[in-house]
């Protein structure tokens, strides 16, 4: 079941992380981008914030899920620790530009402030998981990863809920204003779960411990 579990995520975060390649290759008034005035896709600086925010966070959704992976940990540390920084700068600037196009979401302001909690979240817990790795706290810094990782999956599950939620209250508009929130407030409590019912066996133990003296 784990096993599985660990499968489907992967699956959906690499599809959704490449999934902003098709804003480059087809036109992209399609999707959510259907719902913005033509006044604001003509923005420069919307615009770059968009694609900022798509690009570097489909990378973080592709590479973040690699990193739970305790054989590349235990046998290739210089490899989980390069991934590692790439996807803090990508969250880091990506989460940023999520900021600032959160201020015009679709929906108003039950949309804009459920946004713009979920780029807090992303950065506040992506930038203390980085902060406490270099403290050598690492057993913190896995559940703030955790955590940041939980956040960035909301890629995931927004693109899950919306079509069922729009079908069921047949409306988008009602339908997003829930899945702002949607996407992400559960996926951070399955995170607290997983972080607190996680036991370590002694040969983990073992490597956290040679990873704070190397």
């Amino acid at each position: 079941m784990l096993k599985a579990s660990k499968i489907t995520i992967a699956i959906l975060s690499t599809l959704i992380g490449m999934y902003p390649i098709i804003y480059f290759v087809i036109d992209r008034k399609f999707g959510l981008l259907s719902s913005k005035s033509a006044e604001l896709l003509n923005d420069i600086l919307w615009n770059t914030m968009f694609y900022g925010h798509i690009t570097l966070g489909g990378l973080s959704l592709l590479i973040g899920w690699i990193q739970f992976s305790k054989r590349l940990r235990d046998r290739r540390i210089n490899i989980h620790r390069l991934i590692g920084k790439t996807y803090t700068v990508s969250v880091l600037i990506s989460g940023i530009c999520g900021l600032y196009i959160a201020l015009n979401a679709t929906g108003g302001i039950i949309s804009i402030i459920g946004f713009f909690s979920l780029g807090i979240v992303w950065l506040y817990t992506t930038i203390i998981g980085y902060k406490t790795v270099i403290q050598g706290n690492i057993r913190f810094h896995e559940k703030m990863m955790i955590y940041s990782y939980a956040a960035c999956f909301a890629a995931v599950t927004l693109r899950i809920w919306l079509p069922i939620l729009t079908s069921i209250l047949g409306e988008f508009l009602s339908a997003y204003r829930i899945v702002a929130w949607l996407c992400w407030v559960p996926n951070l409590i399955v995170a607290y779960f997983i972080i607190n019912t996680k036991k370590y066996s002694k040969k983990e133990l073992t490597v956290i411990h040679n990873s704070l003296n190397k």
